[in-house]
């Protein structure tokens, strides 16, 4: 059952159509890949579903309603919930205050935004740093912070934007642990990243796109050797070269 619909959705920045008609479908409990090379629209499409950036035709079905053009805190209140690409944390707080305070805003009390933080701090091997303020930790662990906040209260759908982006291997390893383990108790994400091990890895379906259209869409196996998914990434001799394979 898809849990959102996205059609024909358009974005243009002058000239410029950033997302040409993208759509496609994320089922309830899917972990949905989206991928294509720099420039292709996913960042976009992904500002356009959490209300950081407005359409400019198209719609957004969550659940069969449209929530197109709704803001980013209505969406978070219907749990939508973004993490972007550059970490977006408080670091004069701690660790431990930062996900209480996302804990509150989300309308959890005191006592359940504590025991939550906890939890999360503790499954993302941040216990050692939790009253250290964030901008005290490094790079993989704010991103991991940032990707604890995301979860407090589990959302309906989270949108992951290139999650894995200059994290250390060993911080890599439990953030996609993490997403595997809620992905199997049902929790819905779209996961945008270019690193296409992780993507074989975790997401059984995923969907390219390439100058702001749907490419291809499908299982990620058939998708990634896909010939025209092949020259997005690489030009039309690598294309060439797959088909003689």
């Amino acid at each position: 059952m898809a849990l959102m619909q996205i059609q024909n959705i358009e974005k243009r920045f002058g000239g410029l159509r950033a997302v040409d008609g993208a759509s496609m479908e994320v089922r309830q409990g899917e972990l949905l890949g989206l991928i294509g090379p720099n420039g292709s629209g996913k960042t976009t499409l992904l500002n356009v579903l959490s209300g950081h950036l407005a359409a400019d035709s198209g719609s957004v079905l969550l659940d069969g309603k449209s929530i197109l053009g709704l803001g980013p805190t209505q969406l978070t209140r219907l749990g939508v919930l973004r993490m972007f690409q550059m970490t977006r944390v408080f670091n004069r707080m701690s660790a431990f205050d930062n996900l209480v305070v996302c804990g509150l805003a989300l309308g959890l009390n005191e006592p359940q935004s504590y025991a939550r933080a906890t939890q999360l701090l503790e499954e993302l091997k941040l216990t050692p740093v939790m009253y250290l303020d964030a901008g005290q930790l490094s790079g993989g662990q704010r991103k991991l912070l940032e990707f604890g906040a995301c979860f407090m209260v589990p959302p309906r759908i989270a949108l992951l934007d290139e999650p894995f982006a200059a994290v250390h291997p060993i911080m890599k390893e439990t953030m996609s642990g993490f997403i595997r383990r809620r992905n199997e108790a049902g929790q819905t994400f779209i996961l945008v990243s270019h690193d296409m091990p992780v993507i074989v890895d975790l997401c059984p379906r995923c969907v390219c796109m390439n100058a702001g259209k749907v490419l291809a869409e499908g299982t990620t196996h058939d998708v990634l050797r896909s010939a025209a998914v092949i020259e997005a990434y690489l030009g039309e001799e690598a294309a060439e070269e797959q088909d003689h394979v």
